[in-house]
């Protein structure tokens, strides 16, 4: 089942409400019924079936320690589910971003 265009309005409107500087900091890319999460130019997440996985760093795993590790989609590392309560928790949301996007590879650009 895909994600719907209004889940994905709601996370992105949590992790770019509370923003100190101006302008949009959390993006996405549609990808199969599905919604990637951008940070800085880094995937650190994505939207599947209206649930939000973020990847397992160290940071992630410190901050959401009931977090329980989810697959994407078959065949996929799994990730942590990130709980509707800490998705309304905005303030959680951008301090998890901060502390993940440290640890979290850049993009690779393509040739």
């Amino acid at each position: 089942m895909p994600s719907s265009e209004k889940y994905r309005d709601h996370v992105l409107e949590q992790f770019n409400g509370k923003l100190l500087e101006g302008g949009f900091r959390v993006t996405t890319r549609k990808m199969m019924g599905e919604y990637i999460l951008y940070a800085d130019g880094k995937i650190f997440g994505g939207i599947y079936d209206d649930r939000l996985l973020v990847k397992p760093v160290a940071a992630a795993k410190a901050m959401l320690p009931n977090a329980k590790l989810q697959l994407p989609y078959d065949g996929a590392k799994p990730m942590l589910r990130v709980a509707a309560e800490q998705i309304a928790n905005n303030g959680l949301l951008v301090r998890l971003l901060d502390a993940m996007l440290p640890e979290l590879p850049a993009v690779k650009k393509k040739k």
